[in-house]
């Protein structure tokens, strides 16, 4: 089994696998190692990835692209709908209130959700991965942007189900580029030295992210993250297109944002005039034929014009690296380096700043672009039990702190408390003890809404049901688990309720207020294994001495709470079903639905790309046929019969493009079928042509030798005077046979044409020489029979003995019967 690791960008998808050898980026169908994040839907099949791209001008309607950053966001987001205007194809709000995107497909009006085009998408790379892998690929890890929400990671975690994937691990994309760093270096400090600090920069095509990471042998801290979601590349684009649109609307009179089909062109040209001008600061042109009514525009653009008209999204640069700076509570001086990734990241402009904040030249050690898929892909091969990796422990952060709020049916008041504070380990476990004598609801959010890239701070509600007082009408004790998994999603995994036993409960303390005990620590990451829900297990024990009991068991425990000598009381834990409301994840059975049409769509493009396969069949043939025919072909046919297959094909070619254009795919096969029935002789002629000579010389040389072989048996050669006169009259026999066949069928042959079907063909000379060596081979290649000397006995020794002897000086003599002797120097020879 193979795994592989995937970098889901905004515009660009990169896949890295795990090998004895070490990480290979996965090149796909035509050889890149990137492929485009674009999903191309039409009315008989799709198209992903480089195909899709190629769609985005002339189907722009149904090409999907920029749609990593509506996962889990709703239709009335205030970022969906900025990003509305600017999208060539139409977003739909479903019925849940999320995003949905509306394509024609299959020649009906179709809404998608995110997490179905993803899956499209990741399907794909899927079958990228297996087809250059020769295996099935099912364990994957796939990287998520550091500042993505509760709710955009199970809509990324829902996506990877619809393509049939399991996903082992969503981890941040400044994670896996610090694992890909860290694994790899042979000088890292020990655990108890000082940690080497690390500052990862990161600003791909739509969003820019910071990390700082501490590394000592065998292991990697996160200590802090900063982001700013809406600072990329793509800015920089946009600026460009602003520019330009003004310069062409005054310069030429067009109004290209009325001309959907332009304002793509021009996006396209302004981001390849973009990379030329972080490699070259002299003046660049831009130049697109027919850009907009027949008219041809031109125009140019240098390095400093560009940082001049980009200067409000350059400013903000500065700001993430001095966030994250602060919250390391590191100087500049305790950073040992400053690597940078992502795209946008070779802009000279950015590079200055980066490197004028620290003081420091920056790294370029890693792939900018594959680097996050190769830690994915590391990551995967660490979790994954099919391979040995060197044992390195990852603890990453959570990027928002979290708050729990409670209440109960007939309580007064909120109890809120944070159980993640930003920057917390993850992943990790917290067990909180609460106080109740009925069923509560846990409401998680966000503490800080102000500093969230999204519009909802909500997480989701989780009811803890079947809560009852203690017999003599106290509260009882409930311990709830609270985490944040491997993939950074929030979840109350597991409650338990501490039930005293009968006859001891005076001995049990219980405070009558509502009390919140929270202990916990981080999870070892390199024994996690992840379960179908995607929760992680193995969670470590002893987790709180004071509170903890493992669910399902009974026994003595100590009570906490219990003053005086403390003494021991009879306790046992009962699980507490859970109830999760408002969780932005997909119901099962619409899970379901989406994995049963994923399937049906892959067998729609399977059966397309047949159909296809077939119709260009017949084309090829048609274009093929026609062209030898006035070529190699041209002598091996008559006039009337080249004609009339000449004017067939023409009339091939004109069905194809006309009521031929789209048929079935058996009428393909039978067209195909036709035009053989007449092509396929010339060919056969042809071929039968070319090989004959070939095979009659062969079939000569071998007549030859076994003649000559006859010859030496009859002049009383001593090397075959072993072999009987049958057996060489056999031989002559056979050999005078093939000679007359050959002779009669080379003089038949020479009579005939080239227009003419051959009366022998060049199967049946290889099928004669078959027959020639079955006969003669076994009677030439029969080796002489070797005859053995008996060895010299010594007549004294001879029976008197039960072992060698040998008589003083007498050379070769006195040797047992069947032993050898060989003297020293003397060569072993073999005897056939």
């Amino acid at each position: 089994m193979s795994v592989v690791g995937i970098d889901v960008g905004f515009q660009n998808c990169y896949i890295a696998v795990a090998r004895s050898g070490g990480i290979e980026t996965i090149t796909n169908e035509y050889s890149d190692r990137c492929t485009p994040a674009c999903v191309s839907l039409a009315s008989k099949n799709r198209m992903i990835g480089n195909a899709a791209k190629s769609q985005v001008i002339t189907n722009f309607k149904n090409t999907v692209h920029g749609f990593k950053k509506f996962h889990g966001r709703a239709f009335d987001d205030p970022f969906v709908q900025a990003e509305k205007p600017k999208l060539p194809y139409s977003l739909h709000k479903l019925a849940n209130g999320n995003t949905g995107i509306k394509v024609r497909y299959l020649d009906e009006d179709k809404v998608f959700t995110v997490e179905q085009i993803t899956g499209m998408l990741l399907n794909k790379l899927k079958e990228t991965s297996e087809s250059a892998l020769k295996k099935p690929v099912v364990d994957c890890v796939i990287s998520v942007p550091s500042f993505f929400t509760d709710a955009e990671r199970r809509s990324v975690f829902d996506a990877t189900q619809i393509a049939g994937l399991n996903c082992l691990r969503l981890i941040n994309d400044a994670t896996a580029v610090a694992l890909a760093y860290g694994i790899y270096k042979q000088d890292l400090p020990t655990p108890e030295e000082r940690p080497r600090n690390v500052v990862f920069v990161d600003m791909g095509h739509s969003s820019f992210q910071v990390s700082i990471t501490a590394f000592n042998k065998g292991k990697l801290k996160v200590l802090a993250t900063a982001f700013d979601p809406y600072l990329g590349g793509r800015n920089f684009d946009e600026v460009m297109v602003d520019y330009f649109c003004e310069e062409f609307k005054v310069k030429y009179k067009l109004n290209v944002r009325e001309n959907p089909r332009a304002l793509l062109r021009l996006h396209q040209e302004c981001e390849k005039l973009k990379k030329l001008m972080s490699a070259n600061s002299s003046d660049l042109p831009l130049n697109i034929e027919c850009f907009m009514n027949d008219i041809d525009v031109t125009s140019r653009m240098n390095r400093s014009q560009f940082e001049e008209i980009s200067a409000q999204y350059l400013m903000r640069v500065e700001m993430p690296l001095k966030t994250a700076l602060e919250q390391s509570k590191l100087s500049r001086d305790d950073i040992y380096a400053v690597e940078i990734v992502g795209g946008a990241t070779r802009s000279p402009a950015i590079k200055e700043r980066i490197c004028k904040f620290f003081g420091k030249d920056i790294s370029t050690t890693l792939n900018a672009d594959e680097a996050v898929a190769r830690g994915c892909a590391l990551q995967c091969a660490i979790l994954s039990p099919a391979f040995k990796v060197r044992e390195f422990s990852i603890t990453d952060v959570v990027p928002f702190p979290i708050t729990l709020r409670w209440k109960s049916p007939t309580e007064d008041g909120l109890g809120e408390c944070e159980v993640f504070s930003k920057n917390h380990a993850a992943p990790f476990s917290k067990v909180i003890t609460f106080h109740k004598k009925e069923p509560f609801d846990l409401e998680a959010f966000y503490s800080s809404p102000q500093d969230l890239p999204y519009p909802d701070h909500r997480i989701g509600c989780f009811s803890v049901q079947n809560v009852v007082p203690q017999p003599d009408g106290d509260s009882s004790k409930v311990k709830v688990k609270v985490r944040v998994n491997v993939h950074g999603i929030f979840s109350v995994s597991s409650a338990s309720l501490i039930e005293k036993q009968k006859g001891e409960g005076e001995e049990m303390q219980i405070d009558s207020e509502p009390m919140v005990q929270s202990e916990g620590r981080p999870e070892d990451q390199t024994k996690m294994q992840v379960d179908q829900e995607g929760q992680s297990q193995g969670d470590p024990q002893g987790e709180d001495n004071t509170s903890s009991s493992k669910e399902g068991m009974s026994g003595e425990k100590q009570d906490p709470t219990a003053g005086g000598s403390k003494p021991k009381v009879k306790v046992k834990s009962i699980d507490l079903p859970i109830v999760a409301n408002n969780v932005r994840q997909l119901e099962s059975d619409v899970l379901s639905s989406f994995v049963e049409f994923e399937r049906q769509m892959i067998i729609q493009d399977k059966l397309v790309k047949e159909l296809n396969d077939a119709k260009n069949a017949v084309e090829e043939y048609v274009y093929d046929l026609r062209d030898k025919l006035c070529g190699m072909y041209e002598k091996y046919i008559t006039e009337e019969e080249s004609n009339r297959l000449t004017l067939m094909l023409e009339d091939t070619e004109n069905w194809l493009y006309e009521e031929g254009e789209d048929q079935p795919k058996q009428v393909y096969e039978e067209k195909l079928e036709a035009l053989k029935t007449f092509g396929q002789p010339i060919q056969d002629r042809h071929r039968e042509h070319e090989d004959r000579g070939g095979a009659f010389d062969e079939m000569g040389k071998k007549l030859q030798l076994y003649m000559k072989f006859v010859d030496c048996f009859k002049q009383k050669d001593e090397r075959y005077q072993h072999l009987t006169a049958d057996e060489m009259s056999a031989v002559e026999k056979c050999v005078n046979e093939n000679m007359s066949w050959m002779s009669s069928k080379m003089n038949a042959q020479s009579k005939l044409g080239l227009t003419q079907d051959p009366v022998v063909k060049v199967a049946d000379i290889i099928s004669k020489i078959q027959e020639l060596e079955d006969v003669c081979n076994p009677v030439i290649n029969r080796p002489k029979p070797t005859v053995e000397e008996a060895p010299e006995v010594n007549d004294q020794s001879s029976g008197a003995h039960n072992g060698p002897t040998a008589k003083p000086g007498a050379e070769g003599k006195g040797e047992a019967k069947g032993s050898q002797q060989t003297k020293p120097g003397a060569k072993e020879m073999e005897v056939d």
